[in-house]
């Protein structure tokens, strides 16, 4: 009897020097951005295209640009977007541009807890500097709203936090940029925009168990999207078979209105609503181009 009890209190003592180292282990790295100076118009315009307007404003509710609260169902709890309005108490107010930069980045809150990659900072990895100050400047725009977000209502064991840097030690890599040096200027530009802040894998790629995407499965369509539904695959060969164009994609992600003259639904109408379709011409054409000349 003994020797069980202290076999069983030495293994409470482990799993508890495990969950305190566990809490305690630092993520991130120290960040210095070699642009001060942003643009808040371009910033402004990098925000549409990476779906802040969308995911961080309660249409359903006072509809306050920014102020979070979005309700976003998935099979691991139910996420509320976080209020990104410059109010001190409830926002980004009292964050620095370093904070913002590391939260976008590197998925690491100032306090130094990991975000829940619901928050697509693995894409938004590929900012450069000049994008993080662009889009800085203009997140100092937005009025103040006092309204706190809801919390998370996280599915055990993926409510406690910390593990979520054994979630990063395994499944997440973050790369900047890279431009193929054997493509046009503009294909890259499609490519930064698809991989990038448009984070177009986020929903158009199939995830594991554990919420992880599936690279070897990158734009094959996933099931079970937050709305419930499913998205397409928007692979190369998948697009042209469907007859899809550069022209025709290059339209409805302006518009919304496919080939066969129906329209986007579901979380992919939203995408035009409040993304895409601020999209300059170029840049729509550039998106296009990309999926469509890109190698599966």
């Amino acid at each position: 009897m003994r020797i069980w009890l202290v076999g069983a209190f030495s293994a409470l003592a482990i799993a508890g020097a495990g969950f305190a180292g566990l809490y305690y282990w630092p993520i991130g790295k120290p960040v210095k951005l070699t642009t001060a100076q942003g643009d808040p118009q371009r910033g402004a315009y990098l925000a549409r295209m990476s779906g802040c307007i969308a995911c961080h404003t309660d249409f359903e509710g006072d509809g306050k640009p920014l102020a979070g609260g979005l309700k976003l169902p998935t099979d691991f709890g139910t996420f509320y977007s976080p209020n990104l309005t410059t109010d001190r108490e409830n926002g980004i107010g009292a964050w620095t541009v370093e904070d913002f930069a590391k939260a976008v980045r590197q998925g690491v809150s100032p306090d130094g807890d990991p975000y829940y990659p619901s928050f697509p900072y693995p894409f938004y990895a590929k900012f450069s500097d000049q994008d993080v100050a662009d889009l800085w400047a203009a997140f100092q725009t937005v009025p103040p709203v006092a309204k706190a977000s809801k919390v998370h209502e996280m599915v055990p064991p993926f409510n406690v936090r910390s593990g979520l840097k054994v979630w990063r030690g395994v499944f997440l890599d973050p790369e900047p940029f890279r431009p193929d040096p054997d493509r046009s200027e503009e294909w890259n530009r499609g490519k930064f925009i698809v991989e990038g802040p448009a984070h177009c894998g986020a929903c158009h790629t199939p995830r594991n168990l554990l919420g992880a995407r599936q690279p070897e499965l990158y734009l094959h369509g996933a099931d079970k999207l937050p709305d419930g539904s499913k998205s397409p695959p928007i692979t190369s060969a998948s697009l042209k078979e469907g007859g899809w164009t550069i022209s025709s994609l290059s339209y409805a992600l302006q518009t919304g209105i496919m080939p066969n003259g129906d329209v986007f639904g579901g979380s992919m109408g939203e995408v035009v609503r409040d993304g895409t379709e601020y999209l300059s011409e170029a840049d729509r054409i550039a998106i296009a181009t990309y999926l469509l000349e890109r190698r599966d």
